[in-house]
């Protein structure tokens, strides 16, 4: 990575499966990422050899706050009956102790657009190319460009951790 970057550990944790399709969602055949990737492509975007699923990583107990994404796209029509969303994508370098280090991007559909299945405010969605022998749990470090996202510590109110994009928004459980 060109710029000044972070390196912060990461335990991968189980996503919604709905980017890969793994969780059968018929509003979202083969997942919503397959249904995705035709409009970034169209945009500017190549994600084409990367897996078409998230690998999503916990920071916690530390969160992270956008700086200025590699890429953004508004108001994105993917889907034939679901509202617009806005998505955001950061560059990404992963390096676990078995393996080179592999790179690839954040995957951030805006949560002020996204009309469901929010992540917590520790939990980054990675596309990576396929990484035979992950599994749940597993200790990985991410490196991010600190001029595109920055991890910080948490910020806790009432007990629970609140998202840094939006301070004022409801605490995650």
């Amino acid at each position: 990575m060109k710029s000044r970057s972070q390196i912060s550990p990461a335990r991968v944790v189980q996503g919604h499966r709905v980017a890969s399709g793994q969780n059968g969602n018929p509003r979202f055949p083969g997942g919503t990422l397959r249904m995705q990737i035709p409009c970034f492509l169209a945009l500017g975007l190549d994600l084409r050899g990367l897996f078409i699923g998230t690998l999503n990583v916990s920071i916690a107990p530390l969160r992270y706050r956008v700086v200025k994404a590699k890429h953004t796209f508004r108001k994105v029509k993917w889907h034939p009956t679901e509202p617009a969303e806005d998505f955001s994508f950061f560059d990404v370098r992963v390096w676990r102790p078995d393996a080179p280090a592999v790179n690839g991007y954040i995957y951030f559909p805006h949560p002020e657009t996204k009309p469901e299945h929010f992540q917590k405010p520790d939990v980054l969605e990675l596309l990576l190319p396929l990484m035979e022998g992950v599994k749940y749990g597993a200790e990985l470090d991410i490196e991010i460009p600190a001029t595109q996202m920055v991890i910080e510590p948490a910020i806790h109110q009432n007990g629970m951790m609140v998202a840094a994009q939006n301070p004022g928004a409801q605490p995650f459980k």
